[in-house]
This record gives structure tokens, sequence and C-alpha cells, in this order.
């Protein structure tokens, strides 16, 4: 492991000011995924600060009716929370699927968003990876691509978001709030995670030096009846094949407001957006569910390892949408 300093932040000010002024510096929270990536000689941060002593980790309704997560809130926390248990169950439900107790208990909402993708290749730091290393190349593209991406893709990264709790916080329509050197910004959740385009190693809408400090969820009715369903290998501790966040009203029969997102198949956390449009105001029925879920899945692009993501995906929406009913 390559040698670094650790400071330990007393304010967000000061964490802020550091990383502004340290080149190679990297924050630190439950150290869940970057610990990891140090370890495999993915990252190789010059300087850690630990921010886990920062006010950040209080989870509050707001006057508006929205609830906010500090970002240093511990994953396990935010999913056994009554105001995220009762009024967001997709995001309780997303969490819990997320990992093992242990890790829950030690990652924080932040963290989480920061997630970086578990592609082989880009652990491997003898094969090419333009996300690793810019412009040295995507060996996931002519190899073993089974657990890749078939939505958003490019042709420098076909690699899969990992986070489960990200594709609910996308169908919600959360708001990140982050502080950073020129002040505090709010940046919706869809516009977080940047798709990888030409520049795969870009991953979020962080500016340098910014400090994620809290995730808002509107009041948002539908949220209430909402499901988070994931499809994997085995039954625990693994990651999603295909997952699906819907938040669902039914008026009359017919489809009121929906929200969905999916996870397992993109390069980020996937807004459905057509199969929304597709489905509000129209029959709230399987059939008309899986049209959706075909039209969503329409524009795929897959590879010999992972073409049964698209049948799966629809199948797993269908079933996730019918089950609101």
């Amino acid at each position: 492991m390559k040698p670094f300093t650790y400071v330990r932040a007393d304010s967000i000010t000061s964490a802020v000011n550091t990383m502004a002024t340290t080149p190679g510096a990297k924050f630190l929270g439950g150290g869940t995924n970057l610990v990891d990536l140090i370890r495999a000689g993915v990252e190789h941060p010059n300087t850690l600060i630990d921010i886990t002593h920062l006010p950040l980790t209080g989870i509050a309704e707001l006057p508006t009716g929205a609830v906010r997560i500090g970002a240093l809130a511990k994953n396990s926390h935010a999913a056994a929370h009554p105001l995220i248990r009762t009024r967001y169950p997709v995001v309780t439900q997303a969490i819990l699927a997320g990992a093992s107790g242990q890790l829950r208990n030690m990652a924080t909402v932040g963290g989480n968003l920061l997630q970086r993708t578990r592609c082989h290749y880009f652990y491997d730091t003898a094969t090419p990876c333009n996300k690793r290393t810019p412009g040295e190349g995507c060996a996931a593209l002519n190899g073993y691509n089974r657990n890749h991406a078939v939505l958003g893709t490019s042709d420098h990264c076909i690699a899969t978001h990992p986070s489960d709790m990200c594709v609910a916080l996308t169908a919600l329509d959360a708001v990140v709030e982050t502080e950073g050197p020129t002040g505090k910004r709010r940046i919706p959740v869809r516009d977080f995670h940047q798709p990888p385009g030409d520049t795969p190693d870009v991953e979020t809408a962080l500016r340098p030096g910014e400090l994620i400090t809290a995730v808002e969820l509107p009041p948002l009715p539908a949220a209430k009846n909402s499901r988070y369903r994931k499809v994997r290998d085995r039954a625990s501790y693994a990651f999603a094949l295909v997952s699906t966040a819907v938040a669902l009203t039914v008026e009359d029969g017919r489809v009121g407001d929906v929200h969905i997102a999916l996870g397992g198949v993109a390069t980020h956390p996937w807004r459905a957006q057509t199969a929304e449009t597709a489905l509000k105001g129209a029959p709230a029925t399987e059939a008309t569910f899986r049209e959706a879920a075909e039209a969503e899945l329409s524009t795929a692009i897959t590879r010999p390892d992972n073409d049964f993501k698209v049948p799966l995906a629809i199948r797993t929406l269908t079933a996730t949408l019918a089950g609101l009913v």
C-alpha cells in the first residue's frame, strides 16, 4: 500500500479547504469501498481526510415535508429510520438488499453515492480500463461481460453502476446537497451520476473539492406505494443482474403517478423515462406494464454474455409494477 497522510477534519469548511489545497486527497467516511480500492492498487491517495466526526449524521423532516438524510448517516440507520420506512419503503428495501449487515453498519449514505464500479477489469490493474486510466482501452468490450451494462454504454466503457440505494433515489427524484470552495449546491440525483461517453473516468457531477453533505427526498405521495426488486446470482451479498425501483399510484384502474428506475443494466442509475411516459394515464394491467418495459429496453445494446439482461429486466419491471396495483 502506498504511504499516505491522515488528516482529521473538525468542520465542513476545514474539510473542503483541505481537499481544495491538497493534491491527491480523498475524503474518508465509512471507507467500505475506498479502502478496498486502495488495497487493490486502483486508488492512490496522497492524503485521507477523515470526515467521520462532522455533524452530518442526522435524518429529519423539513418544513416542506421533504426528508433530509445527512451524508454521514450509516446505511443501516437510514434504512431503519421511521421516516424512511414509512414514507419511502423503496429506499429501505434497496439499502437492505445492498450489502451485509456489517457493511451497512459502516457504509454512509454519501459514500454510497460515490461507489465505483465492481467491473473485474477495473479492479484488475493488469488489464486496460478507461475508467481507471483514461485512454488505456476497455477490456470488457471484447472480454467477459456478463455483469456489464446494456443501457447508457459507450465505445469507451460498459461498466455497470453498483449501487442499489442510488437506483431508489433516482426513482424518487432525490436531490444531492454539496458544499465546496465556491459554496453550496443542490444537484438532482438523476444528473449526479454521469454516463461514460468519451470520459468514463468522470463519474459524477461533483466539482473539485466538493463534499456531499446530505440527500433530500421530496414529499412524494407515490413513494408510500413503492418497491425495490433485485435479481442476483445468490440471495445475499451480490450485485444486481437486474433491479427495479418503482413508485406507483393507480386511480380508477389507470396509472396516475409513476416513478421508475433500473439498476444492474446501466452505466449509471437509469431513470426509465420512456416507460413512465408510456404508463401515465394507461390501464394498470400486466399487458400495459410489459409494453412499457419493452419500450424502455428497446435501445439496449447487448453483448454475447449479457444479452439475457434485456428479457430479465422486462420481466422484473413488469412483475414489480403488477405487484403494486
